[in-house]
Formats: C-alpha cells, structure tokens, sequence
C-alpha cells in the first residue's frame, strides 16, 4: 500500500472541519432535546424500493441497498454536475470519466471497467425506468424529475439481465398520477454555470388519462485558458438540454398503459474531457507546478469538441387479472455524437515537461438499441409470492475513430443480441422468517466487423449462462433483521475493436463470472429515530475482464485474469433526533485483489513503476499480481447534516451539509508512485429559507467548498497526464413545488 502526505492533509482539514463542525451539533442537540421528547413524528420516513421489482419498504428486502433521495439529488446537481457526481455519494459506489460529461465508468464494490472506449462494457447497469441503458453514452443520460435513485450492490442476475455481476444503479422519474403536482429548481452560479430543471403533471380527462412533462437546461461559460495559442476562456462551456413526456392511460382499474418519450441535446466547444500534461510527481502523485486549474496548453483537440443527439421511447403496459399481474415493456433507444480531445494534454514543442508525440482523437458513435421484457408476477399479501418473465436485447451500432496525425480514421460495427428467460420465488415461513430464490438462463451473441479504414477483422464471441441467488431473512425483532443472501452472475464475453485503427486485432475476453455472499442487519431503532443498515460481503470473480488501457505501446487490450477476490463492508445511516435536526452517513470498505501470478500488462511512458518487471518481446511488463482492481476506493465515506430553525407558522431558516471522502484508489492495473490517489475530499453548503411543506426554498450554495483539486486519473502512455475534480462554484438557488 502506498500513502502519501495527501492523506495527512486530508487529516488535518478534517479535524479542523469536525473541530468546528462538533461544537455546532452538541449546542443544536441540546437546544432541541426537550422538542426531542415531545415530538414522535420526528421519526424517519419509510423508503420504498424496487429493488426486487416490486414496491417494498427498503428494511424488507433482502439485498444490500441505498438510496438518494430528492433534496441530495438537487443539491448534487445544482451546480450543473453530471452524472458521474453520484461517486461516493452511497457506500461503495464509484464513478469517473476521460470522456467528460459522455461515457461514464461506474464500480461498485470495487468492479467496474476503466476502458474509455465507446464500445466497452460495463459490469454496473444503469436503468432508467425500468430500461436498461447498456452503452456508455446511454449511461450518461441527464438526471431530473427524479422520484428516487436506487443502488443495488452486489451481482442482480437474476431479476435484471444485462451485465450485472457488480450492481444496478436504477432510476424512477416522477410519473404521471390524477392528482396536480409540479416542481421546478433553478441555479446560478459562478463560471456563468446555469442549471434549471422541473416537471409538470395531472389528470387529462380524470381517472383514464394522465401527462406530464419533465425539462433539464444546463448551462456554462468557458472559464479555462489555454496558454500555448493565449486564448482566454477557451475551454469548459457546454450546454446540456433534455426532455421528457409521459402519458398515462387507464381505461379500466384492470389496465393501464404508460407511454414515455425523451430527447437529449449536449453541446459543447471546451467540453470534452480537459487534459492536463506532466502534472503529477515525479516519484509522488502531487500536483506539481505544471498544474494550473485554470490554464492548459494544448496545441491540438479542435477545440475539445463534444456533440451528442439522443432520443428514446418506452410503452409499460400492466393488466391485473386478480392474483397475478402481467407486465410488458417496450423499448428503443438511440444516440448519435463525437468527442475529440488533445489526448496529451499539452504541446510536443513546449509541453509542459516532455512529450514524445502528438496524440489527438476523435471518437463518433451511431447507437440504436431495443429491448422487450414480459413478466408475469403475482400480486396481493400472501406468505407466497412469485415472478416469471422473459427478457430480449438487441444493440446495433457503429464507432468512428480518427487520429487527426496518426492513425487513418476506422469504422467498426458492434452487434449484440441477448435473452433470458427468469424466475424468483419468496415465501414467509413464518411472521419473522422468508427465504428468496431466483433463477436466470440467459443467452448473448456478439459480432464485431471491421466496415472502413483498416482490413477487415471479424469477430463474434457467444455464451450462455446460469445466474441464481438465495437469501434468507429472519425479524429478530419489529426493528431488527438479519438477513443473508448468495449470488451468482456473469458478464457476457466482450470485443474490444479500437485497435484496429493502430493495425492490431481486436482483443476478446471471454467470460467473468462471480459468486458473491454477503450478510447484513437491517434496524430502525429509537422509535425510528434511527435508521441503521449495514453489510459485509465477499465474493469471487473467475476470469475478470480487465483493460488495459494505454501503457507503452498505446494498446487498449481486452483481457482475462484468472481470479479476482474482494471482501468488505458497507454500513448506511439515519438519524432524526428531533423534527428540525436530521444526519446521514455512510462508509464502505472494499479490499480488491487481482490473482494471477503470470498477468503481465504494459506500463507508463515516464510514470515510477513499483510493481515487479519482465521484458516479452523486448517491451518491459508489470506483473500485477495482488494489485487492487483500478478505480476501486478502498474507503468511501460520506455523510449530511441539515438543521432547521422554525419562522412563522410555516417556514424554516436551514443549513444542510454534505461530505464524501475517497480513500486510496489505484488508476491502472499496475501500481506506480505517480497514477493513484489517496486522502481526497469534497464537500457542499447550502444555506436557505424554506417553507415547510415544500412548496417555497431559496438558498445560496458551495459546492467543492474547500476547493480541492483532486486528481480522478490519468493518461500514461505518452507522458504523465491527468484530469482533475469540478472547481468550487458557489451561487443561488430557488425552488418551488405546488401539489
């Protein structure tokens, strides 16, 4: 393990920030004691989840997961972030992107794929109402009008069929119902950043049909100079805008048909991923004195352009025949964009530090993607209950990469067709006692063709595969359960087809498949003043799918280890002490092991390798054996706070605080003094009125408060480029909701 001063420093402002922090609390606490004692409806609120495809209370459900409700969302985002703003917002998700607001990269408990290409796969599923967005740039679609957010740790197989050995972020918007209900949210802040987002929905013609829309409007200036052309303000503008549209119809109490439509516009000049040259070390990973937060020197990019057009489509049809309930969904999705980047993050002639050669690239894409799912589950309160279903998937879509000095641009298609046929089954021995099991076949071919630019190169992988899960959950008590749960999962093999452009083959990784088990307590403690779950795991991956991206000799390689092993814990919590006083927090642990004694990959350009070398075919190789997975925090905790002072009958003046800390995170598969971080934070203030029932706030907000300038990886095959954390943006925001 390496450790750094970083870390230390990250100590000291901790202490400083809980020095300051603790008094507050204690005076709080004992200011609101006597309200404490005289107050029971200062008890949590319930969560519920679709976590097992049907409505439950979160303490009910026998997996390991977290939520985010609707106040952190639009405190997350205020500030115009994108979707990578959820890493360390829950216990043991992660998530980071070379591409910028495009193609993101999502780990939970540490598995993930740090492969930048548009074509990779991911062992996370994002879904998006009831959707599974399987490609990258489908996984970076904006987030608003959200109902909840829902992070499922842990291998999904059986339920939700696309990629899932490490988990599911899973998405709800608000849906139409025949009741009137808008909401909107507003921000301004600093670097010109504007982020407006709402939605609108009642009844049409009462009790049959129902609409409502929903719109996302993100805004900011160019703020970053480049200092080799002199240009100001050269970098960082884009403009992100969505929409989406539902229509709900219910002829009978039998049926209903849910419609869904949204559309997705991301512009940008200066808004792909910013690079930054020879910023770290050598020999640490400081940030030396070629990194400056507002300046970069590049030379090439056309101008870090970023271009993507979407829409999509959804029809969920439901028909209760009375006991069981049958379900059908529909969907279509498409995308189109490009993003071209100065890859080197600087100048061959005047760097910063040394740069061997030029490297800027352009990658498009051109997506469509189908899915089908039917399932039949059963309905009403029974100590029995059961789902059965069908699922298909079919992606069809072409990448584009040019080198604008090396390589010739190539085009390459990618299909995949998948399907599965599943089941799940629950039953409640007793009051206190329910056992869950599942099973899942599911069937996936991929064709890779090469259709312009380089020799043609064809592939195709396929395979089939078993997932199952068993879990028990026991009631110890009303507020107490233990419960436990095994699980299998698979991700499907892959093709990797960027390296054709460089006149190499596609690389192909077979199969990973993982058995994990996990045991946890679920508890509401206090007359549900405090809610405490937590976790501990372990699992197996056989043949992980690793990447290796970049190294000596520029290669991304798609390839197989022979083991991957992890253990750790993940522990979320609530505590309502009174009406006006409210925290959270959470923390994870996750201990990652690459085993595989002879897995030896490419290494940086000009970085400090510290694991043991080989040379094959003359090319110096790290063994990486014992490495921890790239891009898996070994520590991630965050936690809230919010405080609230009544005005009048019906209004607060309210502080509400949140903090996430990532602990020692390795960049590449192997381990060097320069590619990892340790020790970062980030933390956000909101302070405002609000009435109490929702329908009012305004408020001023920091986000990155203590401007961290926090390293989230690198580029190492031609010198020791990084790229860096949002800057603090400090503003305005106003919100209503009327219902």
């Amino acid at each position: 393990m390496q450790h750094h001063r970083s870390a230390a420093r990250f100590r000291l402002r901790w202490l400083a920030v809980t020095a300051t922090a603790l008094p507050l609390i204690a005076a709080a606490g004992a200011a609101q004691a006597q309200e404490a004692a005289s107050a029971p409806e200062a008890g949590l609120p319930d969560i519920v989840v679709t976590a097992q495809r049907r409505a439950e209370n979160i303490q009910d459900v026998p997996v390991s997961v977290a939520t985010l409700d609707g106040e952190q969302l639009q405190t997350i985002f205020n500030s115009g972030n994108d979707i990578t703003a959820l890493a360390t917002r829950v216990p043991g998700l992660y998530a980071e992107s070379s591409n910028g607001r495009v193609a993101p990269r999502f780990y939970i408990r540490g598995l993930g794929n740090t492969d930048f290409d548009l074509a990779a796969s991911q062992p996370v599923s994002v879904i998006m109402d009831d959707v599974v967005l399987e490609n990258v740039a489908l996984k970076s679609t904006p987030i608003f009008d959200i109902e909840r957010v829902e992070v499922l740790r842990g291998p999904q197989g059986t339920l939700f069929g696309r990629n899932t050995p490490a988990g599911i972020i899973k998405f709800d918007t608000v849906k139409p119902s025949d009741n009137f209900d808008a909401q909107a949210s507003v921000s301004a802040g600093s670097y010109g950043t504007i982020s407006a987002e709402g939605g609108a929905g009642g009844p049409i013609v009462p009790e049959r049909l129902a609409a409502r829309v929903s719109v996302l409007f993100q805004h900011r200036d160019n703020w970053i100079d480049n200092g080799f052309t002199g240009q100001k303000n050269a970098y960082g503008q884009y403009d992100e805008v969505a929409a989406r549209a539902q229509l709900l119809f219910t002829p009978t109490e039998a049926f209903s048909a849910l419609a869904n439509i949204h559309y997705r516009r991301f512009d940008g000049e200066g808004a792909a991923a910013v690079f930054r040259a020879n910023i770290l070390g050598p020999g640490n990973n400081d940030l030396n004195q070629n990194f400056q937060r507002d300046t970069v020197y590049l030379d090439a990019g056309g101008d870090n352009r970023a271009q993507y057009r979407g829409w999509g489509s959804s029809l969920k049809l439901d028909y209760d025949f009375g006991g069981a309930v049958l379900t059908s969904i529909t969907a279509y999705e498409t995308t189109q964009g490009s993003s071209r980047a100065d890859v080197d993050g600087g100048t061959a002639t005047n760097g910063p530090g040394f740069i061997p050669f030029q490297s800027d690239t352009e990658d498009s894409l051109d997506l469509d993607q189908w899915t089908q799912e039917i399932r039949l589950a059963s309905s009403g309160s029974g100590p029995f209950g059961w789902q059965v279903g069908a699922f298909y998937f079919d992606s069809d879509f072409t990448v584009l990469t040019e080198g604008f000095s090396f390589p010739p641009p190539t085009t390459v298609r990618h299909q995949n067709q998948s399907w599965a046929v599943f089941g799940q089954a629950s039953y409640a021995l007793t009051d206190a006692f329910k056992l869950t099991g599942g099973l899942r076949y599911t069937e996936d071919d991929k064709q890779f063709e090469v259709i312009g630019g380089s020799p043609a190169d064809d592939r195709s992988v396929s395979d089939e595969r078993i997932s199952w899960d068993v879990s028990a959950m026991y009631d110890l008590t009303p507020g107490f359960s233990l419960y436990g749960r095994v699980a299998s999962g698979f991700r499907a093999p892959s093709i990797q087809g960027r390296d054709v452009a460089f006149f190499n083959p596609p690389s192909i990784a077979t199969s990973e498949k993982i058995l994990s088990w996990e045991a946890g307590i679920k508890s509401e403690l206090f007359d549900r003043r405090v809610r405490i779950n937590a976790t501990a795991f372990t699992y197996t991956v056989d043949d992980p799918q690793f990447t290796a991206v970049g190294g000596s000799g520029n290669l991304v390689q798609l390839l197989n280890a022979n083991k991957g092993k992890a253990w750790g814990f993940e522990l979320n919590s609530e505590f309502r002490p009174t009406t006006s006083l409210r925290f959270t927090a959470g923390v994870s642990y996750n201990n990652t092991r690459i085993d595989d004694p002879n897995l030896a990959v490419g290494i940086c350009a000009q970085c400090t390798v510290t694991d043991p070398l080989v040379t094959i075919a003359g090319t110096p190789r790290a063994l990486v054996d014992g490495n921890p997975f790239p891009q898996a925090p070994e520590w991630i905790v965050d936690a809230t706070a919010r405080y609230a002072i009544p005005i009048g009958g019906d209004g607060e003046i309210f502080a509400f605080t949140d903090w996430a800390y990532q602990g020692y995170t390795n960049f590449f598969l192997y381990q060097s003094r320069e590619f990892y971080s340790d020790g970062q934070f980030e933390g956000g203030l909101r302070i405002g009125y609000a009435k109490r029932d929702g329908s009012f706030e305004l408020a001023a907000f920091v986000r990155n408060i203590t401007d961290e300038e926090n390293v989230k990886g690198g580029i190492d095959f031609n010198n020791n480029t990084g790229f860096v954390n949002e800057p603090r943006i400090i503003g305005l925001s106003f919100r209503t909701r009327v219902h």
